[in-house]
């Protein structure tokens, strides 16, 4: 998951809006958002390779993203998958502060990452290249592979749209993908310098990331309402950024926690 955008307590009719787009190999195999039968409570894609996933929403509103922390020379092929770290912060219905207590633990253990988590009441975040998890006041934030709201181009594009796209949000999900798939690179002096080469901090400076190898897989859209009511959204993209599939579901929030 390489973007996270992610309205909080600062909408008239939402309480929570995220968007999100997640950039991986294509050859990494994974499914399309469904209920887990395993785990009948998350909603979420799952990655074929480890069995975790990027994003996942619980049915009561509880969710977590996840993205990497982009730093070549902290990688370790031993470290556990990363992804299993949303499944179970929502599986075991894990209180925020609890979540951030258990991350400042065992995040050492993993390569770097970053984790957004609701536990239905309360957001915050953790950065592993920090140690430390805080919890977040109602605002506007944007998450890619750095820190919570490092001012790169894509993120701070993307997160001046999405505060006037969602003057007007509703049904119509048109506006928010329209900045998810926003394919422009940014300009050379404008990239960050993250230990990868300038060909790839070009190609992934952009909101929606395509070529051949790598690239958006899915863009994803949740929106919980202050009727209990919830829906999420996802599009497939394929190695050119077509559309290939979309999920979409709608359904009230379960008030037990």
């Amino acid at each position: 998951m390489c973007l996270v955008l992610v309205v909080w307590r600062s909408h008239a009719r939402f309480p929570c809006i995220l968007a999100a787009n997640r950039d991986e190999f294509h050859a990494r195999a994974s499914e399309a958002a469904h209920w887990w039968p395993d785990r009948p409570q998350l909603l979420a894609g799952r990655d074929r390779v480890a069995g975790g996933t990027w994003l996942a929403l619980r049915r009561d509103g509880a969710f977590a993203a996840l993205t990497n922390f982009r730093d070549p020379q902290s990688q370790r092929r031993d470290a556990p998958s990363r992804g299993a770290l949303v499944v179970d912060l929502l599986a075991q219905h894990t209180a925020l502060d609890a979540a951030l207590a258990h991350l400042v633990e065992v995040g050492p253990r993993y390569n770097p990452f970053n984790l957004l988590y609701c536990d239905g009441e309360r957001l915050g975040v953790y950065e592993s290249a920090r140690g430390s998890g805080r919890e977040l006041p109602p605002g506007i934030y944007g998450l890619s592979n750095h820190l919570l709201d490092t001012p790169w181009p894509k993120v701070e594009r993307a997160k001046s749209r999405l505060a006037t796209a969602i003057d007007g949000i509703g049904a119509d999900s048109a506006p928010i993908l329209e900045l998810l798939r926003d394919d422009r690179p940014a300009a050379d002096h404008e990239l960050p310098r993250t230990g990868v080469s300038l060909e790839w901090e070009r190609l992934l400076s952009s909101a929606f990331v395509r070529s051949p190898d790598y690239g958006t897989r899915c863009s994803t859209l949740i929106r919980i309402g202050d009727d209990g009511r919830s829906s999420f959204e996802e599009w497939l993209w394929d190695r050119d950024g077509a559309q290939t599939a979309l999920t979409s579901l709608r359904f009230d929030l379960d008030a037990r926690r």
